[in-house]
């Protein structure tokens, strides 16, 4: 929940700096406060709020193109491991405990990945494999020593003739793949938000809210607008948070595929 709490810190912070703002302004002498000092504020303010609304709008269009990038190569990672398993069924009953591994490796990275969701049925190891600041999708030092695993007893199948040996073989380059997917959703599940950016973008927001509050009237219309404002900013930059983190929180990638996969490995 690290993103609702910074989405929380955010609009504490808008509404901080809003009211510095209000706090500031009685104090402020009158040539502080003629026309052409409030036409200049205003022009900054215009200027900060359209940087602003470029950024966030870049910044939700960013996150969401990855979150469905994200979700693509989880239901291309499922087809993968269904393409292995339908090879290792047609070499035969030699290749079972092969299919038996596989089967557990997928029940486990649900497990793992969709922590918060209810972990599939049956026994396997790791249930929920713990994860440590290194660990990312699909990614624990138990779930890698798996693959490697069923790698191993692929390479260690007998090839009894041509046809078994190619299906070795096919069932390889299709392992390879899945190991190429597996990465590529382990590097794309890391929070691509820069933090420099975001404070910037956030020390935008404050001079911005504390503008409103050196310029906006004292009356209850007013605050309600600001705190609107405000929730409204917040409420956007959650999803942004939500969204960059695909596998936590709120707003996680669908683990449906994943789960269809361990059906049909199960039949």
């Amino acid at each position: 929940m690290t993103e609702l709490w910074d989405s929380l810190w955010l609009l504490i912070l808008l509404l901080g700096a809003s009211g510095a703002g209000l706090l500031v302004r009685p104090l402020l002498s009158e040539r502080h406060r003629s026309r052409e000092t409030v036409e200049l504020i205003q022009l900054v303010v215009t200027m900060l709020v359209t940087f602003a609304a470029l950024v966030l709008g870049l910044l939700t269009t960013s996150v969401k193109a990855s979150f469905d990038t994200i979700g693509n190569d989880v239901r291309g990672f499922a087809t993968d491991i269904i393409q292995l398993d339908q090879l290792l069924t047609e070499y035969g009953s030699a290749a079972d405990p092969v299919r038996q591994q596989l089967r557990v490796y997928t029940a486990a990275a649900i497990a793992s990945t969709w922590s918060s969701e209810p972990a599939p049925p049956g026994k396997y190891y790791p249930r929920r494999p713990a994860r440590t600041s290194s660990d990312a999708m699909l990614e624990s030092s138990a779930l890698g020593v798996m693959l490697t695993q069923i790698e191993l007893r692929i390479r260690e199948l007998p090839p009894t003739d041509a046809v078994h040996q190619r299906l070795i073989s096919d069932a390889l380059d299709q392992y390879s793949r899945l190991i190429q997917r597996r990465w590529t959703l382990i590097e794309q599940a890391h929070n691509s938000i820069s933090m420099p950016f975001y404070l910037v973008l956030t020390f935008w927001l404050a001079i911005v809210f504390a503008s409103f509050g050196l310029s906006t009237p004292r009356n209850a219309l007013a605050g309600i607008t600001i705190l609107m404002g405000a929730l409204s900013i917040a409420s956007a930059t959650f999803v942004i948070l939500e969204l960059d983190s695909p596998f936590e929180g709120l707003m996680t990638v669908n683990s449906q595929p994943m789960r269809d996969a361990l059906a049909h490995l199960s039949r």
